[in-house]
């Protein structure tokens, strides 16, 4: 028997992403955002409102950075989520994060993030809050690395379910992608 709960907005886990900007002061802010993707190999989607602080910041600078929120930075990306910086001007302050600049955009990076996507603007849907960014670099802090490549149990990347308003951390590996499935080709 299933359960019919009509539309709902439930994909899960989504990644949660902490998107970093600079203001036109070139003050740091950040946001904490869950609906985001992969639009291309070198695109990244966001679904964010024109209202936000750093949606107003990135249509000015064309430039912005997207993290991985982790385990040890769960309260503070919580809540960079919960508190605008269109409220309090000292958000950044409380939250306990420390910036410095990306190498390759005019974006603020966070040393509490060890994995960040240095992004340049592509477009902006108003209409339909969709913003497109083109991935110019990853950096990967290496404390987080294996063999060369960013290892999710060193991570530790949490993931939003928002069916229940939670947050739940993703490092099992429970298969081999691009290799499992070829067990049924028998």
């Amino acid at each position: 028997m299933r359960k019919n709960f009509g539309m709902q907005p439930w994909t899960f886990p989504q990644t949660v992403f902490i998107i970093g900007s600079y203001d036109e002061n070139g003050k740091p802010d950040a946001m904490n955002a869950a609906w985001c993707g992969m639009g291309n190999d070198d695109e990244i989607v966001m679904c964010i409102s024109a209202n936000h602080k750093t949606t107003k910041n990135i249509l000015q600078t064309k430039a912005f950075t997207v993290s991985f929120a982790t385990v040890d930075t769960l309260v503070a990306s919580d809540f960079v989520g919960v508190v605008s910086g269109n409220d309090d001007p000292d958000k950044m302050e409380k939250s306990g994060l420390h910036e410095f600049k990306a190498e390759n955009v005019n974006a603020p990076c966070f040393e509490e993030y060890p994995m960040t996507m240095e992004c340049t603007l592509r477009a902006y849907d108003e209409e339909n809050c969709y913003m497109y960014g083109k991935i110019v670099n990853v950096s990967v802090d290496e404390s987080v690395l294996t063999d060369g490549k960013p290892d999710p149990a060193k991570l530790q990347p949490i993931a939003f379910d928002q069916v229940n308003s939670k947050y739940l951390v993703v490092k099992d590996v429970v298969g081999n992608a691009f290799a499992d499935g070829f067990a049924l080709q028998k």
